[in-house]
């Protein structure tokens, strides 16, 4: 088309008068405008590398309606370091719901091998509702920014309580906005970022909630969707309700596999010679917990405080040393008055597991000082109570659920069942996306992820025909590709960024082994 234009032009001939050309720009006119805008690109801020270009797109908060109101998009790049072997762009997103990802571009540039960098410009983006993109707010308190509680019968009025005020504040404050803050209006979100880089297709790179994300884009726009690696997957099969609740059923092989670990090695932890013992512990210094509360690095823990991180059992080394320490902390707390509670060998139990943001598990976005405090869990619970209208409306049905589970999966089983907000939460606009359409992605998974459990990143798999899976046996953590440079998945997801091939099968990987020997740090 460009090779034809100056030639009739050398001819006279006015590209108005041909039926092709008219018909050409009738369609340009009927595009919307929000499809058409270009960025203008420019240094992000002082504090960042000038490398990382940033630009604010508009986006329409309601698609159905995009002459309405519209909301701000900001996004990012960082330019390929060889045009000659550019392929096109590559879309970053970190996780979430309620994370933000227009920097992701930065650690992304640092750790890709310069040969595979060079093909993509890479292209980091807060979601609608996030950090600089219109950032969202419930008004919620310190107090209210939680995913739920243990479930007990007594409390369990106030557990309705707290979700439906967690409703009632987001519909007051936000009503108008949140409807909209959904996994499909992101996707298209994504479709617009396309459109104003100029590029025919994207390919992608998506972490936890990120890899639910680009499969909706997947099936959204199938024929934009180039080079997609999706990395510790969310199971469309269980959005939302079920994803949390997976937490629960995917945490008891890992505290299995956590009990022999220890078992093992009780010369050094001392938490008993058998699995069975190890296990006997526990729930010894749990019921030990509710009895009498003890303090711990400041902390009061209670047997529930003890049993609400069971991302810590993924990682049998981190275990061993946090049980070891509570275990001290509590016979401490026994002892006779004199001293201080402040055991030796502080264990890492509540600190934030590895990987960054991830599903079910909101921290505040970095993408914006001035985002809301709470703006992190609002955009949370937009999406997961905004994407699907499979959430239980009676509160009956959640106390019979967290009752059953609890026993049938003790150490988080009643956490992930009980009552949320989105048992109260406005009916969706949409329903969520049907996973129909052949998707040839890649997806990628950690064998003990304790966020995306093996499980999860398999139902991912299953949902997307056409998908390949690379499992990364032995492998600790959320997320695989990138998560240390000898990770046994980074080499088949360097040569499919790089040559656009999928494997011919699925691929199972041996992870190095971390260093999770007694007395050395923990390398996984």
């Amino acid at each position: 088309m460009k090779r034809l234009v100056p030639l009739l032009a050398a001819a006279g001939l006015m590209a108005t008068a041909l039926p092709w050309a008219a018909s050409s720009q009738a369609s340009a006119a009927q595009t919307p405008e929000y499809l058409r805008q270009k960025p203008t690109w420019q240094r992000c801020s002082p504090d960042k590398p000038e490398v990382v270009e940033c630009a604010t797109l508009k986006v329409p908060l309601d698609y159905q309606h995009p002459e309405g109101r519209m909301l701000d998009l900001a996004i990012s790049r960082m330019k390929s370091g060889d045009p000659a072997k550019r392929r096109g762009v590559l879309l970053v997103n970190p996780g979430g719901p309620g994370a933000g990802g227009l920097y992701r571009t930065i650690r992304t540039d640092r750790e890709m091998p310069k040969d595979v960098r060079d093909h993509y410009d890479l292209i980091g983006f807060d979601p609608r509702g996030v950090g600089e993109s219109s950032p969202v707010t419930c008004g919620l308190n310190r107090d209210e920014r939680g995913i739920g509680g243990a479930y007990r019968p007594e409390t369990f009025a106030s557990d309705v309580a707290w979700a439906r005020g967690i409703a009632d504040k987001c519909r007051e404050k936000s009503g108008d906005v949140l409807p909209h803050i959904t996994t499909r209006n992101t996707a298209r979100d994504i479709d617009v970022i396309r459109a104003a880089l100029g590029e025919r297709t994207i390919s992608y790179l998506g972490y936890s909630y990120g890899t639910y994300l680009g499969a909706v884009y997947s099936q959204m726009f199938p024929q934009r969707t180039d080079r997609f690696v999706l990395d510790s997957g969310i199971d469309p099969q269980r959005v939302w309700r079920g994803m949390i609740q997976v937490w629960g059923t995917g945490a008891e092989p890992a505290f299995e596999r956590w009990t022999r670990w220890a078992a093992e090695r009780d010369d050094y932890y001392k938490l008993g010679a058998t699995p069975q013992a190890v296990a006997d512990t526990f729930w010894a210094l749990v019921a030990r917990a509710d009895r009498e509360p003890f303090l711990y690095n400041g902390q009061r823990m209670t047997g529930d405080t003890i049993r609400e991180e069971p991302s810590l059992y993924f990682s049998p080394h981190e275990a061993s040393v946090g049980i070891k320490g509570l275990k001290a902390a509590a016979d401490k707390a026994a002892q006779p008055p004199g001293g201080t509670n402040d055991p030796a060998g502080k264990a890492p139990l509540g600190t934030p597991r590895a990987g960054g943001p991830s599903v079910g598990r909101p921290e505040p976005t970095t993408a914006s000082d001035d985002a809301p405090d709470d703006n992190a869990m609002a955009a949370y619970w937009s999406v997961v109570c905004g994407d699907t209208d499979s959430w239980p409306r009676d509160p009956g049905q959640y106390a019979r659920d967290a009752a059953q589970d609890k026993v049938k999966h003790p150490l988080y089983g009643d956490f992930a069942s009980n009552i949320k907000p989105c048992a109260f939460w406005q009916r969706p606009l949409e329903a969520a996306t049907p996973m129909k359409t052949r998707a040839a992605v890649l997806t990628v998974q950690n064998e003990w992820d304790p966020q995306t459990p093996l499980t999860s990143g398999q139902g991912l798999h299953a949902a997307l025909r056409g998908s390949r899976m690379v499992t990364a046996l032995g492998a600790e953590g959320h997320g695989a590709y990138l998560a240390t440079p000898t990770a046994c998945a980074n080499i088949p997801v360097n040569a499919y960024l790089t040559t656009g091939r999928l494997p011919a099968q699925d691929v199972s990987c041996q992870n190095p082994p971390p260093s999770t020997e007694p007395g050395q740090g923990h390398g996984g």
